[in-house]
């Protein structure tokens, strides 16, 4: 991304500030067609809204109605637009009602990008303008982008995704919207195992820890695991286990937001050691554990203790 786009996304929410976006109940996305609002109904959803594209704008206030009283749904997003037509004329006035009437906390909005963004993209996706074809594709621009300026003047946040790829326009819905629980939505599994039995095939990221001192050669050590006081007191007592531990603690905690970022939903970091008893079965419990104390979601799993 250019600095440009580094710049709008430095700017995009102007008219509203972080806090006030969270605590938004209800978000309505609208704005130009062709200018993202499907990728970020999607960010949305990942987010854990209950999502709907081109809701019918007279439902609006019912669908408001539904949600607020299910138990299991808490937020809710939907997508309003010009393949309304006319029934978009009445949009402004309902929109006022949720806010005033129905005291519905909610944000609005509005996608827009410049006409040359537009035309590129209506041309590689080969999709047909919902306003039709009856004019030049550059004049039916035109002519919804001046139909939709009374909905934009009313938007919450208005966003300029003339630069943006579907993964910044993610990352700047969750940079406003995601909560710190939201950020936890990651799910981080330490698994340990043992390079005889081989590597697990789903590993994200592999770290080898046959260079530590092998408690298998310890008689006393040899029918415990590495989850085991003794065995682990042993492993730590060395230096270079507390300088490793340091290091891929401090690794990790710099990497698990920017793969959360990119929209990876489990991370799989697997540690080695030759059977998969001793320490790597120490070193997932430990990792685990400071990542966790850091406000990650993980979970252990030891592969190949048991064989």
């Amino acid at each position: 991304m250019g600095p440009a786009a580094a710049k709008r996304r430095r700017q995009p929410a102007q008219l509203a500030d972080a806090d006030r976006l969270r605590e938004a109940d209800l978000v309505i996305v609208t704005g130009m067609s062709g200018s993202g609002k499907g990728s970020v109904l999607k960010a949305f959803e990942d987010l854990g809204y209950y999502c709907v594209d081109n809701l019918p704008v007279d439902l609006i206030p019912k669908f408001a109605e539904l949600y607020r009283s299910s138990p299991g749904t808490s937020r809710a997003a939907l997508v309003v637009d010009i393949r309304e037509g006319a029934a978009l004329q009445r949009f402004p006035a309902i929109y006022r009602r949720l806010r005033q009437q129905m005291q519905v906390r909610t944000t609005l909005i509005f996608l827009l990008s410049s006409d040359e963004a537009l035309l590129r993209r209506f041309s590689e996706t080969r999709r047909p303008h919902p306003l039709g074809s009856n004019l030049p594709l550059r004049e039916t621009i035109a002519a919804e982008r001046k139909a939709l300026q009374v909905i934009r003047n009313a938007a919450n946040l208005v966003i300029d995704t003339s630069q943006f790829n579907v993964h910044d326009l993610r990352n700047l819905i969750f940079d406003h919207f995601s909560s710190a629980a939201d950020q936890r939505t990651l799910l981080i599994s330490c698994v340990s195992f043992g390079y005889r039995h081989g590597v697990p095939t789903d590993s994200d990221l592999v770290f080898d820890v046959r260079f530590l001192p092998n408690p298998n050669y310890i008689p006393k050590f040899q029918p415990l695991s590495g989850k085991h006081p003794a065995v682990a007191k042993y492993i730590r007592s060395f230096p270079q286990t507390e300088e490793f531990t340091k290091r891929i603690s401090e690794l990790l905690t710099y990497l698990i937001p920017h793969y959360s970022r990119e929209g990876k939903n489990y991370l799989t970091i697997s540690f080695g050691c030759t059977g998969g008893r001793h320490r790597s079965v120490m070193m997932a419990e430990t990792i685990a554990k400071t990542l966790s104390g850091r406000g990650f979601r993980t979970k252990v799993l030891h592969r190949d203790v048991g064989k």
